[in-house]
């Protein structure tokens, strides 16, 4: 007969040894305790984490033990479902034996591969931006290719834009004209004009 309160003693202390910082032993009766896994660091040193917490039911490990995410760090709810069948998977396959290692080894990969594709999701959002970007530039330098519609409608604006010009210019010159005084305007104006020849040959 399997003594199964021994087998489940034995692998508590020894996963108290493989994670010392992470294991917390929440409760004797039934056991229940956690273990807080931790990603590898991402990108700018970001990390993804949950904790675990499982319970032993009586006859673990030839039942599954209860298992549940108690917290999480940086996970979606995609992430926390694919954790969650992990386990279940896991759990099935490990019937019969000591588990608790392989199911936290099991999310730890898990851990570490939604980083990189975290990872790996930044650097095709940043490609993306930077290929629209360069996009962007190529349109403003090849601006709009030239058609003989599209020609034939900037010279229309063009020599409207011309004629506008000349006919202002036209115009001014008209006013200017108007204002030109004539000699004798400018004498009748200035009676210093008619002595003015006069005084600079004297000097």
């Amino acid at each position: 007969m399997t003594d199964y309160s021994e087998e489940q003693r034995n692998e508590l202390e020894a996963l108290e040894s493989i994670y010392p910082d992470s294991f917390t032993v929440l409760s004797e009766k039934p056991t229940t305790f956690t273990i807080t896994v931790t990603s590898e660091a991402g990108e700018n040193d970001e990390t993804v984490q949950t904790t675990l917490k499982f319970t032993y039911r009586e006859k673990y490990p030839d039942e599954t033990p209860l298992y549940e995410i108690a917290s999480q760090e940086n996970l979606d709810d995609n992430d926390v479902m694919d954790i969650i069948k992990l386990l279940e998977q896991q759990a099935e396959e490990n019937l019969g034996m000591v588990m608790i290692f392989t199911l936290v080894s099991a999310v730890q990969e898990k851990l570490n591969e939604i980083v990189d594709q975290i990872k790996t999701r930044r650097e095709e959002e940043k490609k993306q931006k930077e290929r629209e970007a360069e996009e962007e530039e190529k349109q403003r330098f090849h601006g709009t290719p030239v058609t003989i519609e599209n020609f034939l409608n900037w010279k229309a604006k063009f020599d409207a834009e011309l004629l506008e010009i000349k006919r202002k210019k036209m115009k001014e010159e008209e006013q200017a004209g108007k204002n030109k005084l004539s000699g004798k305007q400018l004498f009748e104006m200035d009676h210093n004009l008619d002595t003015s020849d006069i005084q600079f040959l004297e000097e």
